[in-house]
């Protein structure tokens, strides 16, 4: 089996992950260079959520490893995988992908707190807002604290898109 590669983009909300990886992709296509995308947060959105956080972290490895199949029946072997906490779920993801072989890149994608506060006030229209932008700011610290060593922080903030995706890229060595 040909080695695998994956991208980790993680980061609080309101960094720009989803932005950041589709444009990964648009790079990726502009260059005929093969890759899939999973966007995280899909793998385990289910009401009423699992009781626990393992059955919870199962059912998105489960997911995560049902959509990469197909992906990689079609013979993919490059795979972004973007979701907040995403550099610390490292070994999930690659169980997911069958194990083996996996080159892996964690890329933590950063922003100031002010430019959280407005990116979310931008997008969240609803009740949530306040302890959205609480979640986001607690979740960055923590994986600003517990990034495996190696990740590559990668600011947002004031940068266009498709530079931010190129230092991405440059940083998996795609």
């Amino acid at each position: 089996m040909t080695a695998c590669a994956l991208m980790l983009i993680g980061g609080g909300s309101g960094v720009g992950k989803t932005t950041v990886a589709w444009e990964v992709s648009v790079l990726l296509k502009e260059r005929s260079t093969a890759h899939c995308l999973i966007e995280g947060d899909f793998m385990d959105q289910i009401h009423p959520a699992p009781a626990d956080d393992p059955q919870r972290a199962a059912i998105t490895e489960r997911n995560t490893a049902a959509v990469w199949a197909n992906y990689a029946a079609l013979g993919q072997r490059r795979l972004i995988y973007t979701n907040t906490m995403s550099i610390l779920d490292g070994p999930m993801i690659r169980r997911a992908m069958g194990g083996g072989e996996i080159h892996t890149t964690h890329v933590l994608l950063t922003a100031e707190e002010s430019t959280v506060r407005a990116r979310l006030a931008r997008r969240e229209i609803g009740s949530q807002l306040a302890p959205h932008i609480a979640s986001s700011l607690r979740n960055a610290r923590l994986l600003d604290r517990d990034a495996p060593t190696g990740t590559v922080r990668v600011p947002t903030d004031d940068r266009p898109v498709r530079e931010i995706a190129h230092d991405v890229l440059r940083a998996a060595g795609w």
